[in-house]
């Protein structure tokens, strides 16, 4: 009798187990969505242009999910461009398929085809985006990517009344593929943005705009949660809210330890969730943003985009008169690292991180531009406008990253097909020089190749990203797919691993898939390579891209099902 309600018992108590797993499966869901890329006549600047969108939406539609649900979002391409779409930031374990970096994960997606990604987020909440990877599609083809807790829990602050995305871009008085075709041809660096946007609109500082500015409402008292994307294609930019303390929560759909500040800054690919309280008199208040240009001498887009706060007690503007002009708000000069730096470095983990240690993987890898000498035999007049005569380019560790155009580096890797790429990426510079001092012009032209860098399954992996002042210093936006990361530390000059060791929050290091790397100096990241695949390394300033300032790393298999890359599905691309 005792045996049989042993066994009982056992039995009740697997069923209560399973009974308390069940909610959460069954609150997992799976969105089906469909995206039509197209070009659609979108006026701007007193200007119509036909630019490419999603389902007619620019910016694109914004995705809301829960963490665990599933994403299936067929993409088929009605315009006359090459496409790929990069959910950015999501983890995609064991779906590297889905990423979507042309050539990198996949070929692209040819006019008149389609591609369905599939994926699933695992344990990621917060703000993230999708965007075109492909080109300069990104320009005008992005949306914000929403992670709301799992059902049932909650955000670990005060849940907001409202939440609004905020999505800041750059807008072209052309067609951005024009622009870098142009780029590309020349050898010059490409027209800079004519305006700075806000979930699509440029606001009341530009010609013809004004109409459309965009109006965030709110409650007096109550407080709002701002997800700001940088979707931006090549800058940097600070963002403020006049007379308003933002309390940063969370970027890159990583929670923060909360702290205050007046002005956030954001890289390209970077996000960041701000709380705001309606604790102003009644008014309307600019939201703006406007460059950190890092780079000395550099042209950039000095113009200020803005929307407004508009408190719903505020009078209205046909009747306020000058009583409605919104309040202006403050911003840090272009070339203020100082802020930048302020901000980037409050940044901490809300609690003890898991940070790597015990280092399997200890790489060093330069970022920076460089030049080309111009061709032989070629039009110089034409062909060979950047500095005295010569080509840009970028590089890590002194290889200009060169995309296969055949096959994908993950169609090659999985399929076992030679010849597409080489996995002898270096895990120094080749040459060691003083990276942010007077660099000897002998060291300035990169090898251009189509190198990876190859890690074992669950190695521990700390990359050293150090800036050079090749042709010039700047802040790099560097973005890992496929993973997040700890950021240990940041600094100034060439990093000194006798000094700046000391240096690492290894406690509470914030973690990101996003690491600015300093104007002229470093920024240290550490992850374990738990997601097999090819994943790219790159700065998020596309006009880099463009140059060549990538790598690929490439993650193997581990053991068993959970360790090993899915197969790859039957409507993937074909080159």
């Amino acid at each position: 009798m005792a045996l049989y309600s042993i066994s009982t018992f056992f039995h009740l108590g697997l069923l209560v187990l399973f009974a308390n797993a069940m909610p959460s499966l069954a609150s997992a869901k799976t969105h089906y969505h469909d995206f039509v890329v197209q070009a659609t006549p979108v006026k701007r600047l007193c200007n119509t242009h036909s630019t490419i969108t999603v389902n007619g939406q620019y910016p694109g539609p914004t995705l809301e999910v829960n963490n665990g649900d599933t994403l299936v979002v067929n993409v088929v391409n009605r315009a006359q461009y090459n496409v790929t779409i990069h959910w950015h930031g999501v983890r995609q374990m064991r779906t590297a398929w889905a990423d979507g970096p042309e050539f990198v994960t996949q070929c692209p997606i040819r006019p008149g085809g389609s591609y369905t990604y599939r994926f699933t987020i695992q344990g990621q909440e917060g703000t993230l985006w999708w965007h075109a990877h492909s080109s300069w599609l990104r320009a005008t083809v992005y949306g914000a990517l929403i992670i709301h807790p799992k059902e049932g829990s909650s955000y670990p602050f005060q849940k907001p009344k409202r939440e609004t995305p905020i999505l800041l871009g750059e807008w072209w008085n052309a067609n951005p593929i024009d622009v870098v075709r142009e780029a590309t041809r020349t050898g010059a660096a490409p027209n800079v943005s004519d305006a700075y946007t806000i979930n699509g609109q440029p606001g009341d500082f530009y010609n013809c705009s004004s109409a459309d500015t965009v109006i965030v409402p709110m409650d007096a008292g109550e407080t709002n949660l701002l997800r700001v994307i940088n979707s931006g294609l090549n800058q940097q930019l600070f963002f403020t809210v006049a007379n308003h303390k933002l309390t940063v929560v969370g970027a890159d759909a990583s929670y923060l330890k909360p702290f205050t500040t007046n002005v956030i800054m954001l890289g390209p690919g970077q996000t960041t969730d701000v709380l705001i309280t309606a604790d102003q008199p009644p008014a309307r208040y600019y939201i703006a943003a406007r460059a950190y240009a890092s780079a000395q001498g550099a042209p950039f887009d000095n113009t200020t985009t803005t929307a407004i706060l508009e408190y719903k007690t505020a009078p209205c503007p046909a009747k306020g008169g000058a009583s409605s002009k919104p309040v202006n708000a403050s911003l840090p000069k272009f070339n203020d690292t100082a802020t930048a730096t302020a901000f980037t470095t409050s940044l901490r983990s809300p609690q003890k991180a898991e940070v790597p240690t015990d280092i399997d993987e200890s790489l060093f890898f330069t970022v920076g531009l460089g030049i080309n000498q111009c061709p032989p035999g070629a039009n110089k007049a034409t062909t060979c406008q950047g500095p005295n005569g010569t080509r840009f380019a970028a590089s890590m560790n002194n290889i200009s990253f060169v995309l296969p155009s055949n096959f994908s580096l993950l169609q090659a890797h999985h399929q076992g097909i030679p010849g597409v790429f080489t996995t002898d990426f270096p895990a120094a510079p080749p040459v060691k020089f003083d990276y942010t001092g007077n660099v000897s012009q002998s060291l300035w032209q990169p090898v251009p190749a189509t190198k990876v860098y190859k890690l074992k399954y669950g190695a521990k992996v700390q990359v050293v990203l150090q800036g050079t002042s090749i042709f010039t210093a700047e802040n790099h936006p560097i973005h890992l797919h496929g993973y997040d990361f700890y950021i240990v530390a940041e600094g100034f000059g060439n990093f000194n691993p006798q000094t700046d060791t000391a240096k690492f929050n290894l406690v509470d290091p914030p973690m990101r898939n996003t690491a600015s790397v300093p104007v002229g100096g470093w920024a240290v990241i550490r992850f374990v390579a738990d997601n097999p695949g090819t994943w790219l390394l790159h700065c998020h300033l596309d006009v880099h891209i463009t140059w060549g300032l990538a790598m690929s790393f490439l993650v193997e298999d581990g053991v068993g099902v959970l360790q090993t890359l899915e197969a790859p599905p039957e409507d993937l691309p074909v080159c």
